[in-house]
């Protein structure tokens, strides 16, 4: 039976993260002093509300977790997907190294440590996912910290798809994006005790991942059960959970139970705001498409003419950030020594 823990932010970021810890079993499960690693949702390169994983509640879950004596890391790969950006430099901008240094936790570029390889059976093909060993071997519980908000190719981005950004290298996600739903079951299935904490400080709605319209929200949700958080997430937004193709596969995986099964301390109807809901713009359409078949991910992502079609497409659609200045960026990133700031 899974359970869970809705609450307003009324009483702050802490006491409200420590009760919904307190309340589905956290810290019943995971042993004291046992390593904890938290993957917050940092997919852009400086702070957007309702796109990024608020500081104020990686704080919140830090702090929460140093002061009952557990080992935490703080930790995201590089991100962009084709146009990618440095985690290293997203860190110092939204302050983690100070965060860390105050709380005694880690932070750590997922990029950089040793891979390890799954490999996943998807209809009559095999595909390679590279993800850290680290999540394997080397912590006692997961915690996935993601937002809610709406996403261009699957609809919601909850506490399941904040996972993709595990997979190390920005362009294996982007080859394995036809294989998504797969990719996240054999993923997400592997962590060990995970459990999420999906910050509604602000939703977007209308766009995403990166652009869209936030909504303030000021919920937090707790959850021992990725599946259900998602679920309970996509009632908050009132998204019909069929409409969503990877909850969908979830199900048919097995990883599923009666609604009526999820223990749930807090009222959905509570919290329950203006719908969410998905519009694509016609220039939305390619990454779509390449999301959902091989041959065109290849072609639009890894062939010779990828740089001409985004040039192409980007005559029509601004970029989302300034994709040369990440490239220099990502450049000096590769010129440190192997002990540099990205380390652990």
């Amino acid at each position: 039976m899974p359970r869970a823990r809705l609450a307003s932010l009324d009483a702050g970021y802490e006491a409200t993260v420590r009760a919904g810890l307190e309340s589905v079993g956290f810290f019943s499960r995971v042993p004291a002093g046992g390593t904890v690693l938290l993957k917050p949702n940092l997919t852009f390169p400086v702070y957007r509300p309702g796109v990024m994983t608020s500081f104020e509640c990686l704080r919140a879950v830090t702090t929460c977790l140093r002061d009952r004596g557990y080992e935490v890391i703080i930790a995201e790969s590089d991100g962009g997907g084709y146009n990618r950006f440095s985690m290293d430099a997203v860190f110092e901008g939204l302050g983690i190294p100070a965060l860390a240094a105050a709380t005694g936790a880690r932070m750590m570029n997922l990029t950089y440590t040793e891979p390890a390889r799954l490999t996943v059976n998807v209809g009559w093909r095999q595909v390679t996912v590279r993800i850290p060993r680290l999540l394997l071997e080397g912590v006692d519980a997961f915690v996935s910290l993601p937002v809610p908000k709406i996403h261009m190719n699957t609809l919601v981005s909850l506490s399941i798809k904040n996972q993709w950004g595990c997979i190390q290298e920005p362009g294996d996600r982007l080859r394995l994006h036809p294989y998504f739903a797969e990719v996240m079951y054999q993923v997400n299935r592997r962590l060990p005790l995970a459990h999420a904490v999906i910050d509604g400080t602000y939703g977007l709605n209308r766009s995403g991942p990166l652009g869209g319209d936030p909504v303030r929200l000021d919920w937090i949700l707790v959850a021992d059960d990725l599946v259900a958080a998602d679920r309970l997430a996509c009632r908050l937004l009132r998204i019909d959970v069929e409409d969503v193709a990877y909850l969908r596969h979830f199900r048919r995986r097995g990883w599923w139970c009666e609604e009526s099964e999820i223990a749930l301390e807090g009222r959905l109807e509570d919290f329950q705001r203006e719908p969410f809901y998905l519009v694509r713009e016609w220039t939305d359409m390619p990454g779509v498409a390449c999301f959902n078949n091989s041959a065109l991910a290849w072609l639009g992502y890894h062939s010779p003419v990828a740089g001409l079609a985004h040039r192409m497409l980007y005559l029509f659609r601004k970029p989302f950030y300034d994709y040369d200045a990440e490239r220099r960026k990502m450049g000096e990133r590769e010129a440190r020594p192997p002990d540099g700031p990205a380390g652990r």
